[in-house]
């Protein structure tokens, strides 16, 4: 395997020669005990700290996780710190942080910040930057199959990986998946490997590595090998096997679907409809057909009026529900519509970027606003939902959700056209120290209780039953007269029958500090995780703070164990921002908190049900049940947005910089 070198080297000056001394000499400590450290620890993981202040050494070790056998583990991060040294000239080799990416993991610095706990808001290391490395070699044959297969099989790896043990209760697997792609064509097999330290949880590894899947850029994504290292994790592909043993994660070409007949179907309704992994010619295919029914439909029609039977004219009339134009239900627009619309996707028409990606004021010329989500090429989340939530939001009628009027579908282009929505988010109000005395109490009164009525309408009243799994301020937009309607359905799972509880072992998805703790750390998912995170945004909208972020909530470090302080302390009317002024509706406010604390209480069973929740809402008569201590009660939840460190891609083996480590 190649060697993969970044050393972070100083400039000298003669008055730090003698502290060289001290910090090499310390280095060497831990050459010698830090294999052993780490070859002796169930998931060949370790940390140390050696020497006395200003020349403390603080050093990381991970083996990979296809290294089983210990004195092989050994041996390795032992060759590890020789390779470093070797790669060094000798007189400067102390003074350094350096980072060794390899069959192991070495990192040792004189600040202690290599250590520290994963942080989304920085990805986790603050130093040093990624590393990313590129295949010379670019992708041939049909590109877009075998790009999207790459993607597919690296998400499944990285979401593989993070859902792992971690080595507690006696496991000793660490956090590692390996994976192989077949697509079926002339083009080679395509390896994968992902892996995080096993000290971080199954969220913030999945956070991690899909921080870095958000760094393959374009060119990274058209060749056939790549990676991208920071300290907490990393991922690596090739065109041929780079680890020992069989891969955990298998991906194939795309089959064609048979033909079902109607008891076939019929069956298949029975089940759960995931939200799965599917590459892009799915997505792709899905408006495919959409184009061609438009195309199709006036000599389909035609057709059925010959025949003069009544189920073609009840076909007909489907036809002419879902594509007769901006009045249907939903419509198939042209590339060309859009980008006249939104005026080539201009920076003036951007309303805002997410996860997925950017979302564009257009307007059609029939006077028609749409909002206009234009999925990232490079996010691979986006693509993955794009059927699901084309299929979804289209059934869905109801004045608390978004509606959503069509989709367009052209090559790498994915995109949805919502109904325009001109207030924005409401995290775009409350967490504004200038916009949020627009929302007074009777305000977000209403917002809240709409909130409450588009969940209960998904989890009991829609044709489908829907776990949103993603519900926070900035997936709540507001019409013109601040009515709030639920948006971006990317991540919602659907249920045909009555079921409405589920399990992923594989793929946790939604935002770190709305997540129900049971489906952050087991996977276990229902319609009380969408009570989970309603409670916490009835909270974020009570005290117009973050649940998620670096500030401080008195003594604790989220929002939740703030409000069960005051709870208990019987100050709750401290957690009201002081703008409100609503000492006169101290009831309405003591009620309000009480639901919000029955909503995040650590144990599904214990919270309500949407229909408890609406009926709360509107009932000041209602005896309410005490609270017990909310989950996270003293956990920092970290920040959802992972920043996106700059890249480049290099085919050198080793790459070397020069700055100032101590």
């Amino acid at each position: 395997m190649a060697i993969i070198l970044l050393l972070l080297l100083s400039g000298l000056t003669p008055f730090l020669q003698a502290a060289a001394d001290v910090f090499c000499d310390n280095v060497k400590v831990l050459a010698d005990t830090l294999p052993k450290n780490t070859s002796s620890s169930p998931v060949h993981f370790a940390t140390a700290a050696f020497g006395q202040a200003p020349d403390v050494v603080y050093a990381l070790s991970l083996c990979r996780g296809d290294i089983l056998n210990d004195t092989a583990c050994a041996k390795c991060v032992s060759n590890s710190f020789q390779v470093v040294s070797n790669a060094t000239p000798p007189e400067v080799q102390c003074y350094k942080d350096a980072n060794y990416y390899g069959d192991c993991l070495l990192v040792y610095s004189g600040d202690a910040q290599i250590l520290a706990p994963f942080d989304r808001t920085n990805n986790g290391d603050g130093t040093p930057p990624p590393f990313v490395k590129c295949n010379v070699r670019n992708v041939t044959g049909d590109v877009s199959l075998i790009t999207g297969l790459i993607r597919e099989l690296l998400v499944e790896t990285v979401e593989t990986a993070a859902a792992a043990a971690s080595g507690s209760g006696g496991s000793t697997m660490p956090r590692f998946a390996t994976g192989v792609m077949d697509s079926g064509t002339n083009f080679p097999m395509v390896y994968s490997m992902a892996q995080c330290t096993p000290d971080m949880s199954a969220g913030d590894c999945l956070a991690c590595l899909r921080g870095l899947l958000d760094m393959v850029n374009s060119t990274m994504a058209l060749r056939i090998g790549g990676q991208i290292h920071v300290i907490r994790c990393y991922f690596r592909y090739e065109a041929s096997q780079f680890y020992g043993g069989q891969p955990m994660v298998r991906i194939g070409p795309p089959a064609p679907a048979p033909a079902l007949s109607p008891a076939t179907k019929h069956k298949r309704k029975l089940w759960v409809i995931p939200v799965v992994v599917v590459p892009l010619a799915a997505a792709a295919f899905l408006c495919f057909i959409f184009y061609s029914r438009r195309r199709t439909k006036q000599r389909k029609g035609k057709l059925m009026r010959s025949q003069g039977s009544r189920r073609a004219q009840d076909l007909e009339g489907e036809e002419q529900l879902v594509w007769q134009g901006k009045n249907s239900e939903f419509s198939a627009f042209d590339f060309e519509q859009v980008m006249e619309a939104t005026n080539n996707f201009s920076e003036e028409n951007k309303l805002g970027q997410g996860g997925f990606g950017a979302v564009y004021k257009g307007q059609f010329p029939d006077g028609l606003d749409v909002a206009v989500k234009r999925l990232a090429s490079h996010s691979g989340q986006g693509f993955i939902e794009f059927k699901n939530e084309v299929q979804l939001i289209a059934k869905l009628q109801h004045k608390n959700l978004v509606r959503l009027l069509g989709c367009c579908s052209k090559e790498e282009e994915k995109i949805l056209v919502y109904e325009y929505l001109p207030n924005k988010s409401l995290d775009f109000f409350i967490f504004d120290e200038n916009k949020r005395d627009l929302l007074d109490w009777s305000k977000l009164v209403v917002i809240i209780e709409g909130v409450a009525h588009g969940l209960l309408y998904l989890h009991k009243h829609s044709r489908l039953r829907v776990i949103h799994r993603d519900l926070k301020p900035s997936n709540i937009l507001l019409d013109s007269e601040m009515n709030p309607k639920i948006s971006d359905f990317g991540l919602a799972k659907i249920f045909i029958t009555n079921n409405t509880e589920g399990n992923t072992t594989r793929r946790v998805v939604g935002t770190y500090g709305y997540m129900a703790p049971e489906y952050a750390s087991e996977g276990v998912f229902s319609v009380k995780s969408d009570v989970f995170s309603f409670g916490v945004v009835m909270f974020e909208i009570l005290s117009r703070k973050r649940n998620s972020g670096k500030q401080q909530c008195g003594d604790f470090i989220n929002l939740l164990g703030y409000a069960w302080r005051l709870w208990e302390e019987g100050r709750w009317i401290d957690l009201v921002d002081a703008s409100l002024d609503l000492k006169s509706q101290s009831t309405e406010i003591m009620r309000y908190i009480n639901i919000a604390l029955l909503c995040v209480q650590e144990n599904a069973v214990d919270r309500p049900t949407m229909a408890d929740v609406v009926a709360m809402l509107s009932s000041e008569t209602t005896i309410m049940v005490e609270p017990k201590k909310p989950a996270y009660f003293n956990v920092r939840v970290g920040n959802e947005e992972v920043s996106a460190a700059s890249e480049s891609c290099s085919i050198n083996e080793m790459t070397m910089s020069v700055t100032i480590p101590r």
